[in-house]
């Protein structure tokens, strides 16, 4: 390893200008907001997939393919909350790195391992939802649980190979002259990796999502403007002319309007957060590491808060994850004569379906 002197003067020589290792470029209000922010997004993605997590494991109701996808997803961000997230706000507001060259390694591994599984879920609940809505003959054999169990599976090896073996043979730095010091750990990579793994990890994904969520949102407005039709020419043969015709297509609309948002939101969610990340990751290498650090902690970040949105895009948005959180919060599960059988389709009554549920 070189020593800071000898780093500071290759760093600046490679466009990473203005930066000190270990040197306190903030000042403590600034850091007192930063530590308040970010321990804020870190207990928000924690205890929001750690309630994804026990709803659909207790809740029966909850158990489908699709929520596999989804249980899987949220250990995956809980487990970026809990060993990622910590040690990199450390890093990124006092500007040191403090645990040593070979955690360096294993936290730079299990942040693209994680963040990486995190995105191969999202694209295998885009996979499941295209089956379930374009092909909903065949779902329960393309779903069956030991066709997910495999493709759980996936998301899971395939983020451990271009992780852990790769990083802790120091396969991405090769090629790279500058050799980061003991008290930095910036995870600098060759141009090689950055493109493979960027496509593995991100760019692939983002092309399965897409195409599966047009191809749901083509489907779902077709068979909106089906309904429509129906509904209108039900209206012409009432059996009553005279009466006034109610307007029930608008329903029809709304769903489709509705299907749209919840498409736009979960697809512009993941543009937003991720793609700033991964389009830098790839540019950088080819322009000699130039890109400032801030922009680099900026968009890290920016993909990290996916992993705190995930349970507001998948569980929140659903009534049946509101009422089974409702029912986890407020300790309804402790209560004598609860069951994981609980209904949770219904808004109203369920306070006493919850004590008088039947068992199996």
């Amino acid at each position: 390893m070189t020593n800071t002197s000898e780093w500071v003067g290759s760093i600046n020589s490679s466009g990473f200008t203005d930066f000190e290792p270990c040197a306190s470029l903030r000042s403590t209000a600034s850091k007192i907001v930063l530590y308040l922010f970010i321990i804020a997004v870190i207990t928000s993605t924690v205890v929001g997939n750690f309630l994804l997590v026990l709803a659909i494991a207790y809740f029966k109701q909850l158990h489908s393919p699709t929520n596999s996808f989804v249980l899987s997803l949220a250990i995956a961000d809980f487990l970026v909350g809990l060993t990622v997230m910590p040690y990199s706000m450390i890093r990124t507001i006092e500007g040191c790195w403090y645990f040593g060259s070979i955690f360096c390694r294993i936290h730079s591994s299990l942040d693209v391992m994680l963040c990486t599984a995190s995105i191969f879920h999202l694209s295998c609940i885009a996979f499941d939802r295209y089956y379930a809505v374009c092909n909903p003959l065949v779902y329960g054999f393309k779903m069956s649980k030991w066709r997910v169990t495999v493709l759980i599976v996936i998301c899971w090896i395939v983020p451990l190979l271009i992780s852990f073996a790769p990083i802790m043979l120091g396969l991405p730095e090769i090629g790279i002259e500058n050799q980061l010091p003991n008290n930095v750990c910036y995870f600098l990579v060759n141009q090689v990796y950055a493109v493979t793994a960027s496509f593995v990890a991100f760019y692939l994904p983002m092309f399965i999502m897409l195409v599966a969520y047009w191809k749901i949102y083509k489907v779902a407005r077709r068979q909106a403007m089906q309904i429509n039709a129906v509904e209108k020419q039900m209206n012409l043969q009432s059996s009553d002319p005279g009466a006034p015709k109610k307007p029930r297509h608008k329903s029809s609309l709304k769903r489709e309007k509705k299907a749209a948002k919840t498409l736009g939101i979960i697809i512009g969610a993941f543009l937003v957060f991720w793609l700033p990340f991964f389009m830098t990751n790839i540019i950088d290498p080819f322009i000699e590491h130039q890109t400032d650090m801030v922009f680099w902690e900026v968009f890290l970040w920016l993909g990290y808060v996916n992993s705190s949105m995930n349970p507001f895009l998948y569980g929140f948005f659903n009534r049946s994850f509101r009422r089974a959180f409702f029912i986890i919060i407020s300790c309804k599960i402790c209560v004598p004569g609860s069951s994981p059988n609980t209904d949770l389709s219904n808004t109203k009554g369920n306070e006493r379906t919850t004590k008088t549920s039947h068992h199996n």
